[in-house]
């Protein structure tokens, strides 16, 4: 299979695992409203804000990962893989932003109740949905995070966790509409009380993503222990030596690396051009098929000056 073929897959993929992941939030969200509504459930409302919140970045995601796939250009001469980052980062935002309104209302119903504000007990119709919730998701979550492993796809990941934080929201929903059902109205407290819960997990979310994404937007390196293994890729030649000037980033789902190494003078262009061949096919191994690798060779070098071909042997 070549790149455009794996390129085209990926996309399918990806586009099949977000549209089933849309339409169970779309109905989610539909089926959480009216619980909230018809049961007087607060959490069961700030759940359903959460729903809304999976269904816009589903659509993020749609929009994101198809600019991240087109080809290279004239502007663009590594690609568009940091649209991607840019879908895992608005996801972030996106939780950031639900998790702080649902822990803001919560409070404040908790503090309604202390002031002796009488609160709504909620009904069942918001627990069973609640319960109905957890399922799903926990289902979706489990899905999405094969499938954005198998093509390597962060924003999928991400999308993946965000169906992940609504299964513990929905958890922390359905403890608190059913302590609050179960032991009456003076207990139902526990409804806005869960949903503060709720929004640790959300906002913990949150940052894990945004800090993620920040980091490969300001060009963060790779981690010491993959560098680690590209050096010794490398030096795996007996040819090799002296290697330096490693850079790494990340593009999108792409690996970008440049790397410099030593190699005898008296070898020929060809035989120097082979071994580079070789060495960047083991690379692509390492870090994948998109890869984009740039590797520079030079003759040894002793106390700052390079030897030439003839005086080899001598060192």
């Amino acid at each position: 299979m070549n790149k455009a073929e794996h390129k085209k897959l990926r996309a399918r993929s990806i586009y099949r695992v977000t549209i089933i992941g849309s339409m169970f939030n779309a109905m989610l969200l539909a089926l959480k409203f009216v619980a909230g509504i018809v049961g007087g459930s607060a959490a069961m409302i700030a759940d359903a804000v959460h729903s809304a919140s999976d269904f816009v970045t589903d659509i993020i995601v749609l929009v994101f990962v198809r600019l991240s796939n087109k080809p290279i250009d004239h502007d663009h001469d590594y690609g568009h893989g940091k649209y991607e980052t840019l879908a895992t980062a608005f996801i972030g935002l996106a939780l950031l932003a639900v998790g702080l309104m649902i822990c803001f209302n919560g409070i404040v119903k908790v503090w309604q109740a202390i002031q002796g504000v009488p609160l709504e007990t909620p009904g069942w119709i918001a627990f069973v949905i609640a319960v109905a919730s957890v399922v799903s998701k926990e289902w979706l979550f489990q899905y999405t995070i094969r499938v954005g492993r198998r093509v390597g796809s962060q924003s999928v990941e991400a999308n993946a966790w965000h169906h992940r934080t609504d299964a513990f929201s929905s958890i922390g929903t359905s403890i608190g509409i059913g302590g609050a059902i179960i032991l009456g109205q003076r207990w139902a407290v526990l409804d806005p009380l869960a949903a503060i819960v709720v929004s640790y997990f959300i906002l913990r979310a949150a940052y894990d993503l945004i800090k993620k994404s920040a980091s490969e937007l300001l060009e963060a390196s790779l981690p010491d222990e993959l560098e680690e293994q590209i050096v010794a890729t490398v030096k795996a030649d007996p040819l090799v030596s002296d290697v330096h000037n490693l850079r790494t980033r990340r593009i999108g789902n792409s690996i970008a690396m440049e790397l410099h190494f030593r190699m005898p003078g008296a070898m020929t262009l060809y035989d120097a051009h082979l071994h580079a061949t070789e060495i960047e096919r083991r690379l692509h191994e390492l870090l994948g098929q998109d890869s984009l690798i740039t590797l520079h060779f030079e003759p040894l070098k002793v106390n700052g000056k390079y030897v030439p071909p003839q005086m080899e042997r001598r060192i």
